[in-house]
């Protein structure tokens, strides 16, 4: 109710990432086939399905246009997250991504070994985690570095990656980002 009388009030506003239209790069091949947009570029091919019926995805000249079928609050908030999941696969084939972890603490150890992640984060057990296929994880002292096309699949395995030892307050022990700031208590004092 609330959100009608808004758009009754300011109009029906459109998100400014869909208004202009995603331009394809030189290398980029895409392919809108009913409800699968498929993204060829040189680092590799992502493909993934759309609700065409209430946004549609066309292909012109000027590149990618994101448009709205339905007149609704649904589909105002579908029209920029489409326009982003496109805009991340042309990124992801051509650019790729990449995430960075810092392990900190002593005796902590992390090492590809085949498929797998192996960790020693002070538990009791070794802790192992499978490396997806599409990845590329790369291990120098502690620091990993996770590498990929598809920015979902990078960030949501490094972000399980650091969930198994996030950094504590006052050591600052665990995986965190490369560029993220912990905040640190201090101690107990000594009488």
């Amino acid at each position: 109710m609330l959100v009608e009388k808004y758009y009754l009030k300011f109009g029906n506003y459109m998100s400014r990432l869909a208004k202009k239209p995603i331009v394809i790069p030189e290398k980029v091949e895409v392919t809108i086939d009913g409800v699968t947009v498929s993204v060829k570029g040189p680092k590799g091919e992502l493909t993934r399905d759309f609700k065409m019926d209430i946004i549609g995805l066309e292909k012109t000249e000027e590149g990618i246009v994101v448009t709205q079928k339905e007149n609704s609050t649904f589909g105002q908030s579908l029209l920029g997250t489409y326009a982003s999941h496109v805009r991340n696969m042309i990124e992801g084939v051509t650019n790729g991504y990449e995430k960075k972890l810092i392990l900190e603490g002593v005796g902590f150890r992390v090492a590809v070994v085949g498929k797998n992640l192996d960790m020693s984060l002070g538990f009791s057990h070794p802790v192992s985690v499978e490396i997806p296929e599409v990845l590329t994880v790369i291990v120098e002292k502690n620091n990993v570095t996770v590498q990929g096309i598809d920015k979902e699949v990078v960030g949501s395995f490094t972000a399980m990656v650091r969930s198994l030892k996030k950094p504590e307050p006052y050591k600052g022990k665990g995986f965190r980002y490369h560029d993220e700031v912990i905040l640190r208590k201090q101690g107990k004092k000594a009488a």
